[in-house]
């Protein structure tokens, strides 16, 4: 998709993600912290944000933290939305067992402008709803910005983040998607636009290439740890081989 490479504003987002491995960064493991209580015994309806800027479900004590690093734009990370996530969630996630954290890992600036969308939900059941929805979504959002005129791809380079996500959202169709979906235009015009949330992104894919050995998307942690998963085998059944040994 030669279209889409059209290289971001920010200079950060050309960081590599094959860094030497790191400590990893604690878990919202406090064993201090002040008892937390599903929403109707159902663990699926608390979302929180992590202090590292990741999208959390579920229990935030929970025995077992599964933190998945994955790009909007990565048809592998939409093949473990549709085949892997909903027993994940269903099985794990909402009896409190496990905890699950979705942390963006942006490679394009498709990718950071899906991923200001779905972040414009906050911390609610919405934004896994969004992400999920877009992943079913993408091979359509991909062919949507490919027809666009190629002069209007190219002038996206000269305009500054804000300015820019906001046209790549145009010509994908991504805000109009948004709209359909519960998120007025005038809403996600101003996180396309928020410079902070961009920064946030920005220090996420400079905190994981930094701290793990990420060798492409998606990448899953278990309580802090690199699920090695290896191709030929269903990667939802790799993970849940390490969810199993954790318990």
């Amino acid at each position: 998709m030669n279209k889409l490479m059209l290289g971001l504003a920010v200079s950060a987002l050309a960081l590599g993600a094959s860094a030497c491995k790191q400590e990893p960064t604690a878990q919202n493991d406090n064993p201090a912290a002040a008892p937390v209580q599903a929403p109707n015994g159902d663990w699926t309806k608390l979302v929180t944000q992590t202090t590292e800027g990741g999208m959390l479900m579920g229990n935030p004590q929970a025995k077992v933290k599964v933190v998945e690093f994955a790009s909007m734009t990565c048809s592998h990370c939409a093949d473990f939305s549709r085949e892997g996530e909903p027993s994940l969630v269903e099985q794990y996630v909402k009896n409190g067992n496990v905890s699950f954290e979705f942390r963006n890992y942006v490679r394009d600036p498709l990718d950071m402008t899906a991923s200001l969308i779905t972040r414009c939900a906050g911390a609610t059941p919405q934004f896994f709803t969004l992400t999920n929805a877009l992943f079913a979504d993408q091979k359509t959002v991909f062919e949507k910005l490919q027809s666009a005129p190629q002069d209007r791809l190219q002038a996206l380079q000269t305009l500054p983040p804000g300015q820019q996500f906001q046209q790549m959202a145009q010509l994908s169709g991504l805000q109009e998607w948004a709209a359909q979906r519960g998120l007025p235009s005038g809403k996600t015009s101003q996180c396309l636009a928020n410079q902070a949330e961009i920064d946030r992104l920005v220090q996420m894919l400079s905190d994981a290439s930094t701290q793990y050995d990420i060798p492409g998307t998606p990448t899953f942690l278990v309580n802090g740890d690199v699920v090695d998963i290896k191709v030929g085998t269903p990667t939802w059944q790799q993970l849940e081989a390490g969810i199993k040994k954790a318990l």
